[in-house]
């Protein structure tokens, strides 16, 4: 599956023209409607002004850094555990609202649990279950029991874990650096909780959820390199810029200057060296040759025989 087209598919395409002549003569090619220039994530040409196209203007450096390839698809695989944060979000809301009301009407609700009781009870039978070794039903009469203060106690921590899930959903949704590392570390919390759960009892339910977050701890610290792992946020920006189009175009540009300058010696310019100047005469002191010097190197002394 192509994820680059998949993502301008969704999302729309983005060109850029930067300001380096050449690297905008690359990104750009004329056509009969107009100029066409290239999408940083898909790399097909798009017509200037196309509806549902962003385009920017400026230095290369400034150029937007998209998300292509196995990025995309690691962004879906993101909004797929977003969706699953959503979902605890609605029910731990749902029983924060339901304690609520709850401590504020307890009174109603007894009362109306106890008129339905035999039916409840005759339903359990029906369906062969053994309605006095029931945990819900057991649940549901300790909850009578309890005061309004831990009522209140318990309506709040639900309150706050929704909003720790509502959180983490949106920020994996968006695909924010910020919101992973918040997914990674309210998971993490989270996790010796879980493992100890399942020292008490062990469930599908218990098992599927530490699975869940044990895997999206784990994909969030190596794909997204958090907390330096695989070089950190330095080596992730670099490989968003390793697969830009304006890289790759920049990288081809520096190859073709480079195979365009002379490699061979008569091709190369010569620069001419300079020549020492030797004067026409030297004076007679550096011509004159002492007599010493002269014994030193074996010739005789005196003047030359004729």
């Amino acid at each position: 599956m192509e994820w680059s087209l998949f993502g301008c598919a969704r999302k729309g395409h983005v060109t850029y023209a930067p300001d380096e002549p050449e690297l905008r003569d690359r990104l750009m090619v004329p056509t009969v409607g107009g100029t066409a220039w290239r999408c940083l994530r898909c790399g097909a040409f798009v017509p200037e002004g196309q509806p549902g196209t962003e385009h920017g203007r400026g230095p290369a450096e400034d150029a937007p850094l998209l998300r292509r390839g196995k990025e995309l698809r690691d962004e879906l695989i993101l909004r797929v555990f977003a969706v699953e944060r959503f979902i605890r979000f609605a029910v731990f809301a749902a029983a924060a609202y339901g304690v609520w009301r709850f401590k504020s009407d307890r009174g109603h609700i007894q009362q109306a649990f106890n008129h339905d009781l035999p039916a409840i009870r005759e339903l359990y039978q029906d369906l062969g279950f053994n309605f006095d070794h029931s945990k819900l039903i057991g649940l549901i009469q300790h909850s009578f029991t309890l005061d309004a203060r831990t009522l209140t106690y318990l309506a709040i921590g639900l309150v706050l874990y929704s909003l720790i899930e509502l959180t983490e959903g949106v920020g994996l949704w968006l695909g924010q650096r910020w919101g992973e590392y918040f997914a990674m570390v309210a998971t993490s919390v989270f996790l010796p909780y879980e493992a100890y759960d399942l020292t008490v009892k062990i469930t599908w339910l218990r098992v599927g959820a530490l699975v869940i977050n044990l895997v999206l701890v784990a994909y969030l610290v190596w794909s997204k390199r958090l907390f330096g792992a695989r070089g950190g946020k330095r080596a992730y920006e670099a490989s968003l810029r390793t697969d830009s189009f304006i890289e790759v175009e920049q990288a081809a540009l520096a190859a073709t200057r480079l195979a365009e300058q002379p490699t061979t010696p008569a091709e190369r310019p010569t620069i001419p060296a300079e020549q020492p100047t030797i004067p026409a005469e030297r004076p007679a002191m550096l011509r004159a040759v002492s007599p010493a010097r002269k014994a030193s190197q074996g010739d005789p002394v005196g003047p030359a025989p004729r």
